[in-house]
């Protein structure tokens, strides 16, 4: 019994104290890291910066900070800190791993900086989706489609596929086909269509439009009508025309064919 006593006020004077000290500076140490986080954070408020970054970035410096302290508490304890040490490297990969594609977003997003494949309030087409550029951020593209819709687009799958810029030239060709039995005069509706086309302001003269006989399909012979416009007035050109080849063909007596099929039933 005596032995077991001289060896516990032995453990008490020693490991004891430290345990105790180790518990002094753990309490100290989170008081001073929350404090101060706390303190950063209401600065971060006032400069108006982004509460979502700043939040994430104080919760992982506490993180951080909290594990540090722990580590060097145990070490200080005399405790191996050998395994915890390999556990937390295991825990940084995990770590690595998981913000794998955040990189590649970054990555992507400077590629797209320097690059610049499009820019703000340009129409583009990419990843299945298009809409107007509204903002480039590091490491996503906004977008904002003809609905209303907003978008957002990974900057790293962005900067690896296919982009389509409708508005990085100045003009762009509007493509119409019409599809006519083959019974109908070419001629007379090839010199309709020019017609409505002279008549467009906004359609340009130069290059001229074009208006041809595109091939023969299961609907009858199809005519190929091309113009050149400016840009912003793509899509007003595009409906305009289509309106008023229909009402100056219907005025003249032609008619759009569609497919059609002949059954022939035969008896025995």
């Amino acid at each position: 019994m005596e032995n077991f006593l001289n060896t516990l006020i032995s453990w008490a004077t020693t490991t004891g104290i430290k345990i105790i000290i180790a518990l002094i500076l753990l309490f100290i140490s989170f008081k001073l890291i929350n404090f101060f986080a706390k303190k950063i954070g209401k600065n971060c408020e006032k400069k108006n910066l982004d509460k979502t970054i700043t939040k994430a970035l104080l919760y992982a410096s506490k993180l951080i900070l909290k594990c540090i302290v722990v580590v060097a508490l145990i070490g200080y304890l005399g405790i191996d800190t050998s395994a915890i040490t390999a556990l937390i490297a295991s825990f940084g990969v995990c770590i690595g791993l998981a913000v794998n594609g955040t990189v590649s977003n970054l990555a992507g997003g400077v590629l797209i900086l320097v690059t610049r494949p499009f820019k703000v309030d340009d129409f583009i087409e990419a990843q299945g989706v298009s809409g107007t550029v509204v903002d480039i951020r590091i490491t996503h593209t906004k977008l904002n489609t003809p609905d209303n819709k907003v978008i957002y687009l990974p900057n790293g799958a962005l900067s690896n596929g296919n982009i389509t810029n409708y508005s990085e030239k100045d003009t762009r060709r509007v493509d119409l086909e019409f599809t006519f039995d083959c019974s109908t005069d070419i001629e007379k509706a090839k010199s309709l269509v020019a017609d409505v086309f002279a008549a467009n302001e906004m359609i340009l003269k130069d290059p001229a439009p074009f208006v041809r006989v595109g091939g023969k399909g299961d609907a009858g012979l199809k005519l190929t009508a091309r113009a050149w416009v400016n840009s912003a007035d793509y899509w007003t050109v595009y409906f305009d025309a289509f309106e008023a080849v229909k009402a100056t063909f219907d005025a003249n007596g032609i008619a759009f064919s569609a497919n059609q099929l002949e059954v022939k039933i035969k008896k025995d």
